[in-house]
């Protein structure tokens, strides 16, 4: 079943590249006029078996900083086409390529920051026990309306309930949110807060 469902993210992603190319030319275009290079944002991420890989978005933040060289809060650094990219997910296009090199899968828990690791309980770190996502079962329930601790048992969920039957209604129902624009950003926030750890009595990894 998981050989299946590579094959369906190859096939999948590759189909969506080649259809969706003009958005994707006309957005990196845009950033460009807008903010000039890089067009693309790349950050390193975890993915399954906690193995790190290089993630890309189209970038939709500045590079502005105060006079400390400290960059600015993100609300700040949030241009008028980074929120307008947001709303309709077109920043997480360049994921298709992370897609066919094999880094994620089109479903599945979204990859985070190589300095969570240490700061997850041991039922939290179980989200790498399967390839990261563009979209998974966390985001069709609330995306970063939800606070972490909600976010991880929805990964945890999926990896114990995983299925083809379970990702194609999760691609369903990510479609159904992004033209309905739910749950874009937290509420009092322009991006999902750092997670500073497990608030639970689990202890944590090490």
């Amino acid at each position: 079943m998981r050989a299946l469902s590579r094959s369906l993210d190859v096939a999948l992603s590759f189909a969506a590249l080649l259809l969706i190319s003009p958005v994707f030319a006309f957005t990196a275009l845009a950033i460009l006029a807008k903010m000039g290079t890089p067009v693309l944002f790349r950050q390193t991420r975890i993915g399954r078996n906690e193995r790190m890989f290089v993630f890309y978005k189209f970038r939709t933040m500045t590079q502005e900083r105060d006079s400390t060289g400290m960059l600015l809060p993100d609300e700040r650094r949030l241009t008028w086409l980074g929120g307008w990219l947001r709303r309709l997910s077109l920043d997480e296009l360049p994921q298709l390529w992370n897609v066919l090199k094999g880094d994620m899968s089109l479903v599945g828990p979204r990859p985070l920051l190589p300095e969570y690791l240490p700061r997850y309980s041991r039922r939290q770190r179980r989200r790498h026990e399967v390839l990261p996502g563009i979209t998974g079962w966390a985001q069709v329930n609330g995306r970063n309306a939800l606070s972490w601790e909600q976010k991880f048992e929805l990964d945890v969920w999926y990896v114990d309930h995983w299925s083809l039957r379970l990702d194609s209604k999760i691609l369903w129902l990510t479609l159904l949110k992004v033209i309905r624009r739910d749950g874009i950003s937290q509420h009092g926030h322009a991006t999902m807060p750092e997670f500073m750890g497990a608030t639970s009595l689990e202890p944590r990894t090490k």
